[in-house]
């Protein structure tokens, strides 16, 4: 199964491969105090809200993400 930006956050985060990916790429992110809330949302719903780009995730980088993340799953 491919992740696509219609994934959770909790889908990627219980891969670990694609747990390893967003750690590299956004560090901190599976540790982050509110990630516990965040597990049940899409990556679409996390870029709509403020709190992404204040860490760096664009809708662009999310879908490098999902790329590296797919091609080692």
């Amino acid at each position: 199964m491919a992740f696509t930006l219609n994934s959770t956050l909790g889908e990627l985060l219980d891969n670990p491969q694609a747990k390893a990916v967003l750690d590299a790429q956004l560090p901190g992110v599976s540790t982050h105090p509110m990630v516990a809330m965040a597990r049940g949302m899409t990556l679409n719903m996390i870029l709509s809200m403020p709190q992404a780009a204040q860490l760096g995730l664009t809708k662009e980088k999310a879908e490098a993400l999902l790329a590296e993340v797919n091609k080692r799953v």
